[in-house]
């Protein structure tokens, strides 16, 4: 399948608040980096005991499970907007609560395997809808928690998203885990 580069979105294309995960994303083609992040992802994570996968670094603070799950619901929020987008959807999406999320998810109750499975899975079916995009769905516009996005901006911040918070696992976990 012929795949149409995915040209980097500009400050209007996407909310304020995206620009620090989309910052995170250097050039290049974002469906590479989708691709290879889950290697360094599960390369991360493997090496991270089951009985350490609910480890908090402070009081409130999500375990290590909690924050796959949430990078995985969060892709999926975001992969639901990006079809919507590119399929011209003019009904505004609604937004979501990350913490009502993560309180509501069970994460605890599952093993990190099965989180790392599921990030796999997740990111298989991302790669695969994104790289079967026209150049066409890619400027499409749609409107999500009242704020509006070109659908070119989502792929960049699902990028984005995931190197934080495996920056902030590398950061605030394992290195408390390492000490």
């Amino acid at each position: 399948m012929a795949t149409v580069t995915i040209p980097r979105p500009v400050a209007a294309d996407y909310p304020p608040y995206f620009a620090q995960y989309i910052e995170q994303v250097p050039d290049g083609d974002v469906i590479d980096l989708l691709k290879s992040q889950v290697e360094d992802t599960m390369k991360t994570l493997s090496a991270v005991k089951e009985a350490e996968a609910g480890f908090r670094y402070a009081p409130g603070k999500w375990s290590i499970r909690e924050v796959v799950g949430h990078v995985v619901d969060t892709e999926r929020i975001f992969v639901y907007r990006a079809v919507c987008f590119a399929r011209g959807e003019t009904n505004p999406l609604p937004g979501f609560d990350e913490n009502v999320y993560a309180a509501n998810s069970g994460a605890d109750g599952k093993s990190l395997v099965a989180h790392l499975d599921e990030f796999r899975t997740q990111r298989a079916a991302t790669v695969s809808f994104l790289s079967g995009l026209s150049a066409e769905a890619l400027l499409r516009r749609g409107t999500a928690n009242s704020r509006e996005y070109v659908m070119r901006a989502i792929p960049f911040i699902i990028a984005g998203h995931e190197r934080h918070h495996l920056g902030v696992i590398k950061e605030r976990y394992l290195a408390k885990l390492t000490t």
